[in-house]
């Protein structure tokens, strides 16, 4: 009598235990070419979005024949009620966000009255999508004339800020000082093309400011220390100067693990500060974005920061 095996139909445990590891590997494999992509179009969209303020830049320099401040606090055309008023305030309309401006009310500083509502209202080209989960901006620290306070609605955050010059001390205080150090939006500033000596294609206006107002030191958060500046697109403190340059950067008081003596990448509170690997974006006066690697030399990068020093510098790739 002849009995007739059954066909085997399964896996046995091995052959179950090889598959597996094949696709382990090759999981491990494609999880980082994914993630290269997603930071890779990030960053292009991070690029984009400085093309978009720097068009409106641009457009608000063709129709009132000169370069928004970083912020004013004094009466000017642009701010006839003397109030302290943000640069990125003076942009919307030319950023198709002429309701928002509609609803800002110039006749008050950013944190008064309805402002703070209008404030809540996020701005998408005022954010980089590189940047980590954020705690929602529910208050801010005083900064006079500004009080202490506290938000019924998240502030709308921002990603990027004007680059008002250089520190000419920790920088280089033998080639710049209070009359060439620059660049072209500062506080209270009227400059036109005119005045950019340096070549517009060759001084960055905005710059990467990534995260404010939570502070970080390179990669990591800092609980312990605040940020009374950046708190919102609205606010109009938060631009800065580029700082320190010596090698062990105690010129600027800080040191090299807290950010001084670099271009950017190692402190948002103030300085140059992206989460892309290997560089931050950069928006140029003429209107170009470009990617620049952080390990730009400190004083190519103040001579890009300034717009009639007079340096002579080649831009990087």
């Amino acid at each position: 009598m002849f009995v007739r095996k059954r066909a085997r139909t399964g896996f046995t445990l091995v052959e179950l235990l090889v598959v597996i590891a094949i696709i382990a590997i090759l999981v491990g494999l494609l999880l980082p070419a994914v993630q290269t992509a997603r930071e890779t179009a990030r960053r292009m969209q991070c690029l984009n979005n400085e093309k978009q303020i720097g068009l409106a830049v641009l457009n608000f320099e063709s129709a009132l024949k000169y370069f928004p401040a970083s912020g004013w606090t004094v009466a000017s055309r642009t701010n006839p009620n003397g109030k302290f008023v943000s640069w990125r305030v003076a942009i919307l309309p030319y950023l198709e966000q002429s309701t928002v401006n509609d609803l800002y009310r110039q006749d008050l500083n950013w944190w008064e009255g309805t402002n703070l509502a209008v404030a809540s209202v996020p701005i998408p080209s005022f954010g980089c999508p590189s940047i980590p989960a954020q705690p929602p901006v529910m208050s801010a620290i005083a900064k006079a004339p500004r009080p202490a306070l506290v938000f019924a609605t998240p502030l709308g955050r921002t990603d990027y800020e004007a680059i008002q010059g250089v520190q000419p001390r920790p920088i280089n205080a033998s080639l710049y000082d209070a009359n060439n150090r620059f660049s072209v939006m500062h506080r209270n500033s009227i400059n036109s093309f005119a005045s950019i000596t340096d070549g517009s294609s060759n001084t960055i206006m905005v710059v990467e400011a990534n995260a404010r107002p939570t502070v970080y030191r390179k990669t990591r958060s800092r609980s312990d220390l605040s940020n009374d500046q950046g708190i919102g697109w609205v606010d109009s403190e938060g631009a800065f100067s580029l700082d320190g340059s010596s090698a062990d950067g105690m010129a600027e008081g800080c040191g090299v693990a807290m950010g001084c003596g670099v271009a950017m990448n190692a402190r948002n509170d103030n300085e140059p500060f992206s989460f892309h690997t290997g560089g931050s974006s950069v928006l140029f006066a003429d209107g170009h974005a470009q990617f620049l690697q952080e390990s730009v030399d400190i004083a190519v990068m103040a001579a890009l920061c300034t717009r009639a020093a007079g340096e002579i510098i080649t831009v990087p790739d």
